[in-house]
């Protein structure tokens, strides 16, 4: 297993102290807390800066969840250019979000923490860029949730980015809304969210796993589960044909992400980053997107991942050809891996030459 990369600095920006920040939703916030990380170093013009952003469950310390794509010799290099993780407004792992205290109450936000977008979360970015005198990035990256920060940043500040690479992003379609639905109901359906206004310590455990199993789903394909798992009894020995208990070994996996993931989030933030996720859009309509679309300036690069049943590739492609079509420079490139969704993790190795060539 690849070593992980400490960062060079890790720390919190807070801004929006006086003048509330304007979120799309028409809620605000005041104030608000970023927590960032960097690996290597800014030059003095502070033009070589690559700015990762990370998915759902991510944070901004990159080398934790990308370790085999950032070091030395790698696709981001910190010898080369200074990598940049900034962890979303409504997560867990350092920036304002529902475990925040709420300066209105003096209790955690919880359950009123307000809806919060993708377009949101790339704005208070931008305002860290401000403060640490970026005034253009190399380029920007993200898969997923982070994909779709990319492709916001793209169209919203098309005078920063130069670059940008969107791994396993596009809208959302009706099968993933439906999806992300039932997972926000199997968190709310645990009678321990209380509203969300849960004690620390004593969040809905049982509703934030099923969450995640389901999400497992989405994030793998048919493929790997028949070859992983088949028809086969759980591996610890359990067989379902005598025992209503007991289970099949893919239920034994699914079950096991669950319970591994409630230990490192929060229910909250999951119902946040999940709604974020949901509603983002490049346009109501084909004109309207066309015409957000022909902002961007930057050299566009959209992968796709086959069997990604979430964000299927050939929806991936389609948003390369419509940027094409708005006469942005955009290509569309794919990585084959059983994976699905989660290839952008599970296969660093696919995916390091085609960022590589995106950021040459």
């Amino acid at each position: 297993m690849t070593d992980k990369l400490e960062p060079t600095f890790e720390g919190d920006f807070t801004f929006a102290d006086a003048a509330p920040f304007a979120l799309d939703s028409g809620a605000t916030l005041s104030p608000v807390t970023l927590r960032y990380a960097w690996y290597g170093a800014m030059m003095p013009a502070r033009d070589n800066v690559i700015l990762i952003c990370h998915a759902l469950s991510g944070s901004a310390r990159v080398g934790d969840w990308w370790p085999d794509l950032l070091g030395a010799g790698k696709p981001f290099d910190p010898a080369r250019h200074c990598i940049l993780g900034i962890n979303v407004i409504g997560s867990c792992y350092g920036s304002t979000g529902p475990t925040s205290l709420n300066p209105a109450t003096g209790l955690r936000y919880g359950g009123d923490f307000p809806v919060v977008s993708i377009r949101d979360m790339v704005r208070a970015q931008a305002v860290l860029l401000d403060h640490l005198g970026i005034a253009r990035l190399h380029a920007v990256v993200g898969g997923s949730i982070g994909g779709m920060q990319a492709l916001a940043w793209a169209v919203d500040f098309p005078e920063r980015v130069p670059h940008a690479i969107a791994i396993g992003a596009a809208p959302l379609n009706a099968m993933g809304l439906a999806l992300s639905h039932l997972q926000r109901q199997a968190i709310r359906g645990d009678p321990a969210w209380r509203g969300g206004h849960y004690a620390q310590g004593q969040q809905p455990v049982v509703g934030l796993a099923l969450a995640r199993a389901i999400a497992t789903i989405t994030y793998k394909s048919d493929r790997l589960f028949r070859e992983r798992y088949g028809r086969r009894p759980n591996r610890a020995g359990e067989d379902p044909t005598r025992d209503h208990a007991h289970r099949f070994d893919v239920a034994g996996y699914l079950d096991h992400q669950g319970q591994v993931f409630v230990d490192r989030f929060d229910a909250n933030s999951y119902l946040v980053l999940s709604r974020a996720q949901d509603t983002f859009e490049l346009g109501r309509n084909p004109d309207e997107e066309a015409k957000i679309l022909s902002r961007a300036k930057a050299k566009m690069t959209l992968i796709g991942i086959a069997h990604d049943w979430l964000f299927p590739p050939e929806e991936v492609r389609g948003l390369a050809e419509r940027f094409q079509a708005a006469r942005v420079a955009a290509e569309y490139a794919e990585i084959v891996t059983n994976h699905g969704h989660d290839g952008f993790l599970a296969h660093p190795e696919l995916l390091a030459p085609l960022v590589i060539r995106a950021l040459e």
